[in-house]
């Protein structure tokens, strides 16, 4: 699920990714074009068992940004309440955040 909230005075959006606490994983990341795809760069954070997996980013306004999920460095999850999708290179499908309107 994505929560946008726009920043005051400065063309950013804070964007916030979360999955159940039902996401069955040891770590999960997100990965996207605002991040460059770096499993490393966006890791969620999941506070108790019972607490879903949160990130937060600040992205630029005006723009569309592909992201997929990663769970234990090797399963791919979409975001199915996202904005957008758009077929991937590699046959698949990714999630996209709309922060162009």
């Amino acid at each position: 699920m994505l929560q946008k909230q726009p920043l005051p005075g400065n063309g950013q959006v804070r964007v916030t990714f979360t999955l159940p606490y039902t996401t069955r994983a040891d770590r999960v990341s997100v990965l996207g074009d605002f991040n460059s795809w770096d499993a490393t760069a966006t890791p969620m954070i999941q506070r108790r068992p019972d607490a879903n997996w949160v990130a937060v980013v600040e992205l630029e306004a005006g723009r569309r940004y592909r992201f997929r999920y990663l769970l234990d460095g090797k399963q791919w999850l979409n975001d199915w309440y996202a904005d957008d999708f758009e077929d991937n290179p590699f046959g698949t499908t990714d999630s996209v955040v709309d922060l162009s309107q």
